[in-house]
């Protein structure tokens, strides 16, 4: 119980010798928080005549917000894509290691699988707060399989879907079921897509697009029932051209609804996307910008081979490749989620 005369009986907590990232600049201040929000100290202190209950010496670390990841395939030896007994112990473990990394929290992301792997992962997890256990679980994020055979990337071509009856049923026939499910890829060019952008959004799952050919109109089309995120962008979808940008061309376009924010994530590696393409984006629209990793099973390990769902990827230094497949593309690098020489 504090013994100050703060309002609420809540402890506060004083964090001294730390830096906070204010007006996008580093500045040595202290931090009051009391029950996880925090707080004007001016306020506390002569309105409230309050004062810290505890205190805790950062040793001139930064205290900031957490990140949130919401493309990541897995880490650590974990594929997220792949089946096992304790789908929880995986997930367990890489919440654990990312939350060293000040990831609190994160959407598990699954590529493109038979119905099979869905069927088994999905049910396993629910939706949790993260802790000093490790990050908090907000669902998963399904990459595919409603994708574009053209755009597919690493994706397995023999699992990809189309919607053939356009409404949930083709939804749960590979899913098997929603109730963990965050957010959902798909591409939007594929015929019946608008009634499925428009039931996942009204069952309060965000709808991403990507992995594409969409044209700006599908791409507006979308958005207009409901569409509000772009997955990788640049990557796996048609180049900007200046007389059709694509699903780029969101970024600026005027046919957003009133109010609506469409977010893009981004994989700022510097192999995925040229540094200079990145600044085009976050100064064409720099309030939606997100930030992903697309970390897969190698993450923390050394170079080898890892899986990737259904395909096998080798690691070499900082690229990536799929291996077993038909000659000419076994040897050829996996960048931008397509196969250049």
């Amino acid at each position: 119980m504090p013994s100050n005369k703060s309002v609420s009986d809540a402890p506060i907590s004083q964090f001294t010798n730390c830096r906070i990232l204010r007006e996008h600049t580093l500045q040595r201040e202290d931090l009051w928080v009391r029950e996880g929000k925090i707080l004007d100290p001016e306020k506390l202190f002569f309105d409230e005549q309050g004062y810290a209950d505890q205190q805790v010496d950062c040793e001139a670390s930064i205290i900031a917000p957490g990140f949130i990841d919401v493309q990541i395939n897995g880490g650590y030896g974990v594929d997220f894509s792949q089946p096992s007994e304790d789908v929880t112990a995986g997930v367990s473990l890489v919440a654990k290691k990312i939350l060293e990394h000040g990831v609190t929290s994160f959407c598990p992301t699954l590529v493109t699988s038979p119905p099979a792997v869905y069927h088994k992962v999905l049910p396993q997890i629910k939706v949790h707060d993260g802790g000093p256990h490790g990050a908090g679980f907000l669902g998963f994020h399904l990459e595919g399989p409603f994708i574009s055979l053209e755009k597919k990337g690493a994706h397995p071509e023999r699992y990809l879907r189309t919607f053939q009856s356009g409404g949930i049923e083709d939804l749960m026939e590979a899913y098997g079921s929603l109730d963990n499910v965050a957010m959902v890829t798909l591409a939007p060019e594929l015929p019946r897509s608008q009634s499925v952008v428009r039931e996942l959004c009204q069952r309060g799952i965000t709808v991403s697009l990507g992995h594409s050919v969409a044209n700006l109109s599908q791409a507006e089309d979308a958005v207009q029932h409901g569409a509000s995120f772009i997955t990788h962008l640049f990557n796996a979808m048609l180049p900007f051209h200046h007389r059709d940008p694509g699903i780029v061309g969101l970024l600026t376009s005027d046919q957003i609804p009133a109010g609506r924010t469409v977010f893009y994530g981004m994989i700022a590696d510097g192999i995925h996307t040229n540094p200079a393409a990145l600044r085009i984006a976050h100064r064409a629209h720099p309030s939606g910008l997100v930030l992903v990793t697309d970390a897969i099973t190698a993450m923390g390990l050394p170079p080898g081979h890892h899986t990737l769902g259904q395909q096998v990827i080798e690691i070499q230094g900082l690229h990536a490749y799929v291996t077993g497949l038909p000659l000419p593309y076994s040897r050829r690098w996996l960048i931008n989620d397509e196969f250049v020489s």
